[in-house]
């Protein structure tokens, strides 16, 4: 399943004015003047909680038996007691100013491919050059432990049209942007793209169903802080030749001015593909805000939006919302919106079990695009190993007009700043998910939807801000919600909530939660809201923030 190379994006913002909020489910909101800040340089400050410190680099999580890791690790530590250096291999300029169209003439020839013929898994790399302008080295390790770095050699790209005078301005040091893992995951005729690593540290992975969506990266620093966001990349790979039936090994190294590190990646393609992220991260500088497990994404609109789009299409969007599953058991789901300023969300715990972004709403029917398959996005969940003590999944939401535009950032954050001289130790899972990553036994959210009340009292309001919301919770096989015997847990900050009611749906198999909001002013409406039965939780938990327009 041949691609589109994935373009690197620094999230832009037409507005300044944002939101901030942090709590066990986003219970604060707090809004800021567009006249203080700039696009995108704005000020997060908040105090620190008791803090739990994440775990150091030490010999308890040291990979044993693992010479060239070690090394690699070791060689990390050494680069983040020095200053920091940008290598492009001496790319030259010409192909640092290429045009988005002339580099896509550029295509790697198959037949070139890395292992071609000799494993189950083959790589195909990218051109260096356009976008990509810091080149990463490419060493492979054979059985026996021993180590290759793959030159660069234009003769394994097929340069077409005005690209074809291009292969002589590459030597032997040029690097490649990046790479791309393919595997039998349909049949055993064909080997379908599954991975790719490409621009600064971003990847992107698929399961067996599912096309590129949402990309995740190494790692996230000083996002959406007063200085700018800083974007760490790989610079080095080892690809650990696979043995058959095997998940595939990659080593890397990341370098930024603020942080040096070293990744251990353990992929295994499948229906849902599966990586087992192992970091050990050095600071060079201080870093103000580590974002740990990052993901990036694209809502431009859906269900929840509240401006209609003129479009054929009902929804546009790589993903449609954040689920966090907490340390007490509380699942958390809070679906995305393109705001009219940026918004800046959080959820605040202690060793969450796992959260992921998802796109969950999987009908073709809700989208109608038969060339992006919106519905065939995959979602991604993270369960934490080692690392995540206290913090906070922090949200990013940035207006955006156009869906070429990646506007959706989640991470992880820790509640203590990382300082220079100090290293971090992080383990988790990732996997691509279809719909839900795991079962919980809850009705969970299936539709958020709102619009202007029309009902009785509220026909003649000329306030667009008093909407109506409607939320519709899918019950699962084997329960039964009595909507007479519902506790409705509902909260909402800065705003009166009325007329609300719950009702069966769709013959009995969901029930519907249906307020009006009436906000008090023009500050955000932090809402929260859940379904009890027999002193029983029912219901994940809704989370929402409505902006008063």
């Amino acid at each position: 399943m041949e691609q589109e190379p994935m373009l690197p994006r620094n999230l832009l913002a037409t507005n300044t004015e944002f939101l901030f909020s942090m709590g066990a489910a986003s219970s604060r909101v707090f809004s800021v003047s567009p006249a203080v800040f700039r696009a995108f340089l704005f000020c997060i400050c908040f105090g620190f909680s008791a803090l739990s410190l994440a775990d150091e680099v030490s010999d308890a999580n040291l990979p044993g038996g693992k010479p060239i890791l070690n090394r690699v690790i070791e060689d990390a530590r050494i680069s983040a007691q020095q200053d920091y250096v940008v290598n492009d291999h001496n790319l030259d300029p010409t192909l640092k100013e290429l045009d988005y169209e002339t580099y896509r003439q550029i295509r790697f020839n198959p037949d070139k491919a890395l292992w071609k013929n000799k494993h189950d898994y083959e790589v195909q790399f990218f051109h260096p050059g356009f976008l990509y302008q810091e080149p990463v080295s490419v060493v492979t390790i054979a059985p026996d432990n021993s180590e290759n770095l793959l030159p660069f050699n234009s003769d394994k790209f097929i340069y077409e049209k005005n690209a074809q005078s291009l292969a002589d301005l590459t030597t032997e040091e040029s690097g490649y942007a990046g790479f791309r893992i393919h595997y039998p995951l349909k049949n055993s005729q064909y080997k379908d793209e599954f991975a790719v690593f490409l621009g600064a540290s971003y990847f992107r992975l698929v399961g067996k169903n599912q096309v590129y969506g949402i990309s995740a990266r190494g790692l996230a620093v000083n996002t959406a802080m007063p200085e700018g966001e800083e974007f760490p990349h790989f610079t080095k790979f080892w690809l650990i030749e696979p043995r058959a039936g095997q998940p595939i090994k990659i080593y890397a190294r990341l370098e930024s001015p603020s942080v040096s590190g070293t990744y251990s990646f353990v992929l295994m393609p499948g229906e849902d593909t599966t990586m087992e992220v192992k970091s050990w991260i050095f600071a060079r500088e201080d870093v103000d805000k580590l974002g740990v497990a990052p993901f990036t994404s694209m809502f431009l609109y859906g269900e929840n939006t509240q401006k209609r789009h003129d479009d054929y299409r009902p929804e546009v969007h790589d993903s449609d919302g954040v689920l966090m599953l907490n340390q007490a058991g509380e699942v958390i789901w809070r679906p995305l919106t393109n705001p009219s300023r940026l918004q800046v969300t959080s959820l605040s715990d202690v060793k969450p079990q796992g959260f992921g972004m998802l796109q969950r709403d999987t009908d073709f029917a809700n989208y109608l695009d038969a060339e992006a398959n919106y519905h065939l996005r995959p979602s991604l969940w993270v369960t934490p190993k080692a690392g995540f003590e206290n913090g906070k999944l922090e949200i990013v939401e940035i207006p955006t007009d156009s869906e070429v535009h990646d506007n959706i950032v989640a991470y992880w954050v820790p509640d203590k700043p990382f300082l220079a001289g100090e290293s971090r130790y992080y383990e988790y899972n990732l996997k691509t998910v279809e719909k839900q990553p795991m079962r919980y036994g809850l009705a969970t959210v299936e539709r958020t939807r709102q619009g202007r009340s029309l009902l009785p009292g509220f026909e003649t309001t000329e306030d667009r801000n008093v909407r109506r919301f409607v939320v519709d919770f899918k019950i699962p096989e084997g329960m039964t919600i009595r909507p007479d015997d519902v506790d409705l847990i509902l909260d909402a900050t800065n705003a009166q909530v009325e007329q609300a009611k719950v009702l069966d749906v769709d013959g009995g198999n969901s029930v519907r939660v249906t307020f009006l909001v009436i906000p008090e002013g023009d500050a955000a409406v932090d809402m929260r809201m859940f379904l009890n039965q027999d002193e029983t939780q029912m219901s994940e938990i809704w989370s929402y923030v409505y902006e008063p327009q």
